[in-house]
């Protein structure tokens, strides 16, 4: 195998093994301490992020890595649960309109502790303050999918994450 070919397996390789190590244990930790998924996370966190006080379904399926109707189920479970609540969209008859509610705020902010204690024992702590502004930078680009690009996009912008 060429020098290069190798190099490229090998940055796969470790890419994955990472991202497969940090998933596992950040899907036990969240799952633990506060009975949500990643994906259930991900999808309080956009809304809570959204400006004024919801979000439409359809653009939240544009953040969130999921099909459509895993979504409108993890939304439905997020409901029933009572972190999420689901009225019409004003001036739109066929949109829904995706909102936190203060038990949804409650649940966020205990699995947002449970997250960066995860991610920075798992990977923050692991490296160095320029090699995190790095990979931060390196990863963006690549999310982006423009590799000349100079904008470095807040998370909101970033692509649906997996």
């Amino acid at each position: 195998m060429p020098a290069d070919e190798y190099a490229c397996a090998q940055a796969w390789t470790a890419l994955s093994a990472a991202h497969a190590l940090v998933t596992e244990q950040l899907t036990a930790a969240l799952d633990q301490a506060c009975g949500l998924s990643i994906h259930e996370f991900e999808v309080l966190l956009r809304v809570q992020h959204a400006a004024d006080g919801g979000l439409r379904l359809r653009a939240l399926g544009n953040m969130v890595r999921l099909t459509q109707p895993s979504l409108s189920r993890a939304v439905a479970r997020l409901e029933r649960q009572g972190w999420l609540r689901r009225a019409g969209a004003p001036g739109d008859g066929r949109g829904v309109l995706i909102s936190l509610t203060e038990a949804g705020r409650g649940v966020l902010a205990r699995g947002a502790a449970v997250h960066a204690e995860t991610i920075r024992s798992l990977l923050l702590d692991r490296l160095t303050p320029d090699e995190q502004e790095l990979l931060a930078r390196a990863l963006t680009r690549v999310a982006t999918g423009d590799p000349a690009s100079r904008k470095e996009p807040s998370w909101q912008d970033q692509p649906r994450s997996a």
